[in-house]
């Protein structure tokens, strides 16, 4: 039976199998928590879920129903998908959520709100949205979206029905590069794998030929910083990219809303702002700062997981685990880097990253963390 809203869903058959049997009885749970790795394609599940409960057609989940469209569009009146730009999510923003739930829905058959990031909700936040999930007005279905179900408060978990998604395998995401972006199968695979099955960064990597060799510069990285003076550079330069990075996004979208309350004011693009008006350009301003502070930490955070690889694949071989690496590629240059430090100066390498994503997490200053990784990456002393 095709179910076209659930085709992105690589390799999670189990997962739709629950999915279509809850559309086709009728009347769903109200509430969901949807997790899985980051890639495994949360968000894309929710998407297709709701798609699939406001579809008119049989079965339910056509993808070419107005409301499948509308919804699959993030243009369904009825169906609310929310994110944060912050770190977590504000009492404010839960607070206009359980409003919205309080609606009617207008055209379709459910009021549905889709919570991505449910994980950077704080307990003040969750707490507040606790009697929400519990008391649901009629028709009305959460689906919260987090990396697992120890990311939620347990509060909230023993509330929705648990659906979890695990890590496509690197031939489902290829196939579905190749069948739904066609891209060339080889391309696609190389894509699938480098990106350890991350849906959305191998679609990047296998279109974005800039991204393929930024990343290549970032996994090379300890081929080529062997001396003190290297790795502080080393550091400078990857935060730079990842501030650059996030100035770059910040900068057009701060631009475009910006216009766009002008518009909506009445004003034009050179005209001075009124005093009554002013505070609602400072508010973008803020805004627009704290979605940098979130685009930065993401870049860097996606710039650590890259750099994971090659130590994984380093230790890989020194375990002789016979696996196919993950920069298969490099195998060489791996082979011989592997063979010039021991098993735990490898696996030592391997925390200091983890310690170092875990501190920016933690919004301890960016560069300093940096510098304290990369002297700590940096071979045994002469390693040549």
């Amino acid at each position: 039976m095709s179910r076209p809203v659930f085709a992105d869903l690589a390799g999670q058959q189990r997962v739709i199998d629950t999915l279509c049997a809850e559309v086709d009885r009728g009347n769903p749970t109200h509430a969901w928590l949807v997790t899985g790795p980051p890639g495994s394609g949360r968000t894309t599940a929710a998407r297709a879920f709701a798609a699939a409960l406001q579809c008119t057609n049989t079965p339910a989940g056509c993808g070419e129903c107005e409301n499948c469209k509308l919804v699959l569009a993030s243009s369904h009146p009825d169906v609310s998908f929310v994110s944060t730009d912050k770190f977590e999510y504000q009492i404010a923003d839960v607070r206009h959520l359980i409003t919205r739930a309080q609606e009617s829905a207008s055209t379709g058959r459910w009021r549905i709100i889709i919570i991505e990031d449910a994980d950077r909700m704080s307990e003040r936040s969750t707490n507040v949205l606790l009697k929400a999930i519990e008391e649901p007005p009629a028709k009305m279905i959460w689906i919260l979206c987090a990396p697992s179900p120890a990311d939620v408060l347990v509060t909230i978990r023993s509330r929705c029905r648990a659906v979890n998604l695990s890590v496509p395998s690197t031939s489902d995401v290829a196939d579905l590069l190749v069948r739904r972006d066609g891209l060339d199968p080889q391309q696609a695979l190389f894509a699938a794998r480098v990106s350890q099955s991350h849906i959305g960064v191998a679609r990047l990597l296998a279109r974005d030929e800039q991204a393929r060799i930024q990343r290549e510069k970032v996994v090379t990285l300890p081929l080529r910083t062997t001396t003190l003076p290297q790795a502080m550079a080393a550091a400078a330069e990857i935060s730079k990219l990842a501030t650059e990075r996030a100035e770059s996004i910040t900068g057009t979208d701060l631009q475009k809303k910006t216009e766009q309350l002008r518009h909506a004011n009445g004003l034009g693009p050179e005209e001075t702002i009124p005093p009554g008006l002013r505070s609602q350009f400072k508010a973008l301003e803020e805004d627009a700062k704290r979605f940098a502070r979130r685009a930065s930490f993401d870049a860097l955070d996606r710039t650590l997981t890259d750099l994971t690889t090659f130590f994984r694949d380093v230790l890989s071989l020194q375990l002789g685990t016979g696996i196919e690496l993950i920069n298969e590629h490099l195998r060489e240059k791996l082979e011989a880097y592997s063979r010039g430090q021991s098993k735990e100066k490898s696996l030592a390498q391997l925390d200091a990253i983890n310690q170092t994503r875990s501190r920016l997490a933690a919004n301890v200053n960016q560069l300093m963390a940096l510098e304290a990784l990369m002297t700590r990456l940096l071979p045994n002393p002469g390693r040549r």
